[in-house]
């Protein structure tokens, strides 16, 4: 328990830091007087946490820090990520009108083959990718919508100031996934790799859905944080 502790708080105070080695179980068995099972106990237990990883013939690492995001109904992720200092770049995969299948014509309230358009879009953080976000919005409500913007603005932002779509409520879910083979390509991990699902449904000032997106987060990299707080 004491070793466990110190290892812990010498990862939290950045005494061995993110991607750094630490001693190998032998040489944690003979610095502290412990056996080397316990030593791997210890070790597990770390890993077991998402503080530590071991690489096959190399070693066990510091995990880097996961960035920690709120819920997307308060603030949009790239908003969130440049407050925090992070240098974000967003990648336009796909942008296309498509006919609403039976599913999104009853996610919008309109007949099914009601033209949509979709935005697929690859959000990266110091260069690595985190998230891939794909978007419906009815084509009748934001019948100018431009590519160009998507890459350079928040959606969220581009239908409240351009077609008068401001938020008024959210409705969330979030789910764990396993990567599929193209999303794995795009996110820069195995297929069948954890991620987390955030799928969010906008509704307008006149309880209308205009906007359906699903989200799709490296379990890896990113931790969602949600706060409720009473008024009573």
């Amino acid at each position: 328990m004491q070793l466990e502790e110190l290892l812990r708080a010498e990862i939290v105070s950045g005494a061995y830091g993110p991607n750094e080695m630490i001693p190998s179980e032998v040489e944690l068995s003979r610095r502290f007087g412990i056996s080397r099972m316990t030593a791997r106990a210890v070790v597990t237990q770390l890993v077991n946490e998402g503080l530590l990883h071991r690489v096959q013939g190399k070693g066990t690492f510091v995990v880097e820090p996961k960035i920690q995001a709120r819920s997307l109904a308060y603030q949009g992720i790239r908003e969130q990520l440049e407050s925090m200092g992070y240098s974000t770049n967003t990648q336009l995969l796909e942008f296309k009108k498509i006919p609403a299948d039976v599913q999104l014509a009853k996610v919008f309230s309109i007949p099914k083959d009601e033209p949509l358009l979709f935005a697929k879009r690859l959000r990266s953080v110091e260069g690595t990718p985190i998230s891939l976000h794909l978007s419906y919005v009815p084509q009748a409500l934001a019948p100018t919508l431009q590519a160009s913007r998507l890459e350079a603005e928040q959606l969220c932002v581009i239908l409240a100031e351009d077609f008068s779509l401001p938020q008024r409520d959210v409705e969330e879910s979030l789910e764990s996934t396993l990567a599929s083979t193209a999303e794995a390509k795009l996110l820069g991990v195995e297929r069948r790799f954890p991620l987390l699902l955030l799928t969010d449904t906008y509704r307008s000032a006149n309880n209308r859905v205009y906007e359906y997106t699903k989200v799709l987060f490296r379990g890896d990299k990113v931790k969602l944080h949600f706060e409720y707080h009473n008024k009573d």
